[in-house]
């Protein structure tokens, strides 16, 4: 809520995860804040929630079942001694635009 009670504040915020997400609509609606009028936000999971609140919340989706596939792969691999890629993995994530986010001052 500091963050959001200074002059300065910014004018968006991309939350770790749509749960903080939701605090942060919890804290602008406490300082009369307008979403997104006064300040864009985006989650991070795309919980069912997040198409429900109001405003409905912008939010990056990720691909859980690959997820666990790659995982399950890669655990399986080292349980069997075989070698396994030492860089990171990247999967495609999706951006769902909703009606938290707008251009600044909008």
């Amino acid at each position: 809520m500091d963050l959001l009670s200074r002059p300065d504040r910014p004018t968006a915020i991309f939350a770790a995860n749509d749960l903080q997400a939701l605090g942060v609509y919890q804290a602008a609606w406490r300082l009369g804040l307008r979403i997104p009028t006064d300040v864009s936000v985006v989650g991070f999971d795309e919980l069912p929630l997040a198409a429900l609140v109001d405003p409905p919340l912008t939010t990056v989706h990720q691909p859980p079942v690959e997820m666990a596939v790659v995982a399950t792969t890669l655990a399986l691999a080292l349980s069997r001694g075989e070698r396994t890629p030492r860089r990171g993995l990247e999967l495609a994530t999706t951006l769902t635009v909703r009606q938290s986010t707008a251009p600044p001052g909008a």
